[in-house]
């Protein structure tokens, strides 16, 4: 699967990026408004071709490289749902997600992924932005799939349900298939984290992690203007007590080998996540360096998109890009 282009706008920390990588796509131009996920972008990749501006102001006449690729992609920041429909940041992630499909028009892909939340692909709140969609691209010749994923199912330890529009040229579009699962039992939080658990001499990291033994409740980056890194909303926070971890708040470095690990006596004797693992909870590689201060860490990586989920979606895409094309229809 080689040969196909992209652009991904809201690159974030490079998560569904990687996963298009892995998939054989070579990026032509990834941009996001944050300095330190661009940042992030520059250490992992230098060769990438990485611009730190908003997608709002940005004009991909300035920028012919990102004319004619092959696939569009947007990990965008997640829609609220219609409880806070008339809050500030709610309407300005909806915003992105329709400058998202505006530049379809310039850019020409032969294929669009935007992932976003669940509900985005059938809940009745969002019926707004797929008829937008629908509205917008139809005309220019795309089919469209909307569906729901879990990471858990791409061999993600954690339960992370993600909202997928793909739309696909028609001449390519009756290849296209969303992604089946490619693991057939869920890996677990001890599984995932074992091996960092014990890396500074804990004893008790093999008798944690059995007792971690699902996978991880959604983690969630949270907004930059609220609160510093935790692990989630308090039904999340109750899951991870129950595998003897404390979620109010992600820990500086693992349990050295005097840390007593006792869920009973509280919080303070239940382990905490660090960012480094909470990277491996969602699928980023150990060498995947996300720069910045420890909260801006852990937001970049709660906010990304898991790259075995992206290298599924990636692979889904290119082989029906890499199907003999339907002749267009006449007329």
């Amino acid at each position: 699967m080689e040969g196909l282009t992209f652009v991904d706008v809201c690159s974030g920390a490079g998560g569904l990026a990687l996963g298009l990588e892995r998939a054989g796509f070579e990026p032509r131009l990834l941009l996001d408004d944050d300095e330190l996920a661009v940042t992030t972008l520059r250490t992992n990749r230098p060769q990438w071709n990485v611009l730190h501006t908003d997608l709002l102001d940005f004009d991909p006449a300035e920028h012919p490289v990102s004319h004619d690729v092959d696939l569009l992609a947007a990990g965008l920041p997640r829609v609220k749902s219609s409880a806070t429909v008339g809050r500030a940041d709610s309407r300005a992630e909806e915003r992105l997600l329709e400058a998202a499909i505006y530049l379809v028009h310039a850019i020409r892909p032969r294929a669009v992924l935007i992932e976003n939340v669940p509900g985005l692909a059938h809940a009745e709140e969002y019926q707004r932005f797929r008829d937008f969609a629908r509205a917008e691209l139809a005309h220019l010749g795309y089919e469209f799939s909307w569906f729901v994923l879990n990471a858990v199912d791409f061999g993600v330890p954690q339960n992370r349900k993600q909202g997928v529009l793909v739309a696909v040229k028609r001449r390519w579009a009756d290849a296209f298939r969303p992604p089946t699962p490619t693991v057939s039992e869920p890996q677990t939080v001890g599984e995932a984290l074992a091996e960092s658990m014990a890396a500074r001499g804990w004893p008790d990291a093999a008798r944690w992690a059995a007792q971690a033994d699902q996978p991880a409740p959604t983690l969630v980056g949270g907004s930059k203007n609220r609160g510093g890194a935790d692990l989630g909303p308090t039904g999340a926070k109750r899951k991870w007590a129950t595998m003897g971890v404390n979620a109010h708040t992600v820990g500086n470095e693992v349990p050295g080998p005097d840390f007593v690990w006792d869920p009973r006596l509280g919080r303070d004797n239940m382990v905490k996540i660090t960012v480094e693992q909470a990277a491996l909870l969602q699928g980023f590689p150990g060498s995947w360096e996300v720069r910045g201060l420890k909260t801006a860490r852990y937001r970049q990586i709660g906010h990304a998109t898991p790259p075995p989920v992206g290298q599924a979606l990636g692979r889904a895409v290119a082989e029906a890009l890499h199907e003999a094309p339907q002749p267009p229809a006449a007329g």
